[in-house]
């Protein structure tokens, strides 16, 4: 088959290989001139992990990021409410890996032009339109004009401002991003190593929340890691307008970030000195879109992955490893089916991921936090008089099985 991937980000990239595993040949057609390493800290979970090392990535991406050996939940002024293993730690065959997503899409990007050769990703081209007929046109605008390309298949991988999902809309604008009201300032900087150096923190509630975790080591200093944190607040409600740029790429002060991040006390880590020592620092507006009722054209040989098809809530550590269940369900549906298994793809992919966008606008795993300070607004003394251990495992656990990284026992 010869299939065509429009968007160069992770999802499109983990296609590739995915598709190269299955004997089929794709091309990457990335709108940016470059593969640029942009991004903060993101998590890969287990059982996207196992692909990759399929795929031949797993040593880069522990030399990248790290493996993250536990979570803990805690109110904003710091009590612990849950701590649980992650990764192997929790009995999974793969690890959990903490990274800057900027390295896991250059390592990714390392991976398919190592397999498939250099031209296999083609920048400097944005997708405008795909037209079908007996096989599927694709047509991208680049500084030399139109081209056109002909394939079996087109991939939309191009992003929660995907032109592909548009086109599959019959042209009709969906309009900007769902935003709950959520903001987020987000930075990383180098910092000693907290708790087991493989530690995940998240902490706060419905109010403010923060999240923290390293995602690499410093090679010339050891006990120091590069530590991704996140401060969330609420400052609007689901459904306003979008308050800052939609490039997901807006500055923010490190004045505007510890103003956020007051209240909010961790003693494992010198907050106000991790928010000073990060640049840059970016203001992200916590957005998703409504779940789609189709993904697959009329047609049959266009479909959407990963941002494109489900963007969703920065919750539960899914969005990249959906992304990645995604390449490997097609990839194994196109490779039985031919362009009839965009079709069977779909209707595996589409309501499992449907189903984690509603659960993320909920909360999550997180909701064992919300829950907490919910019932507990100044803190507890005894947990157990708030909410059970086997009430707050039940939450994390219910995640876990929706999102397809539950480990069986």
């Amino acid at each position: 088959m010869d299939v065509i991937i429009a968007g160069g980000g992770i999802g499109g990239l983990a296609t590739a290989l995915a598709l190269y595993e299955q004997g089929i040949r794709a091309r990457i057609y990335e709108r940016a001139s470059t593969i640029r390493e942009l991004g903060v800290g993101i998590n890969i979970l287990p059982h996207a992990v196992t692909h990759l090392e399929r795929w031949g990535c797993l040593e880069a991406l522990m030399a990248a990021g790290i493996e993250t050996g536990e979570l803990i939940y805690k109110t904003a002024r710091g009590q612990e409410i849950l701590r649980q293993p992650r990764g192997r730690g929790a009995g999974h065959a793969a690890p959990q890996v903490s990274v800057h997503r900027g390295m896991l899409q250059g390592l990714l990007a390392d991976a398919v032009r190592a397999t498939l050769g250099a031209e296999a990703i083609v920048t400097g081209h944005r997708l405008t339109t795909a037209e079908e007929g007996a096989r599927v046109t694709a047509r991208f605008a680049t500084d030399a004009g139109e081209v056109a390309i002909e394939g079996d298949v087109v991939i939309g991988a191009d992003g929660i401002h995907s032109t592909l999902r548009r086109l599959l809309a019959g042209g009709a604008e969906e309009g900007p991003p769902r935003w709950n009201g959520v903001l987020m300032w987000r930075g990383a900087a180098w910092a000693p190593d907290f708790l087991t150096g493989r530690s995940m923190i998240i902490a706060g509630g419905m109010r403010a929340k923060l999240v923290l975790y390293p995602i690499h080591r410093n090679p010339d200093r050891p006990g120091e890691a590069l530590t991704n944190w996140v401060v969330c607040a609420s400052h609007g409600a689901p459904g306003d307008p979008l308050p800052v740029d939609q490039d997901w790429q807006a500055p923010a002060s490190v004045a505007e970030a510890l103003a956020e991040a007051e209240g909010l006390v961790i003693e494992e880590v010198d907050l106000e000195a991790l928010i000073r020592a990060s640049e840059p620092i970016h203001l992200y507006p916590m957005c998703d879109r409504e779940p789609l009722a189709r993904w697959t054209s009329p047609g049959g040989r266009a479909t959407l992955l990963g941002d494109a098809a489900h963007p969703m809530y920065p919750v539960g550590s899914n969005g990249a490893s959906q992304a990645v269940l995604d390449a490997v369900a097609l990839a194994e549906a196109l490779v039985r089916e031919g362009a009839a298994g965009l079709a069977t793809y779909e209707a595996d992919r589409r309501p499992a991921t449907a189903a984690i966008v509603l659960a993320n606008r909920a909360g999550g795993p997180e909701r064992v936090i919300d829950l907490v300070e919910t019932r507990a607004p100044e803190g507890f003394s005894d947990l157990d008089t708030v909410a059970s251990p086997t009430e707050l495992e039940a939450i994390v656990g219910q995640y876990q099985r929706l999102a397809g990284f539950a480990v069986s026992r």
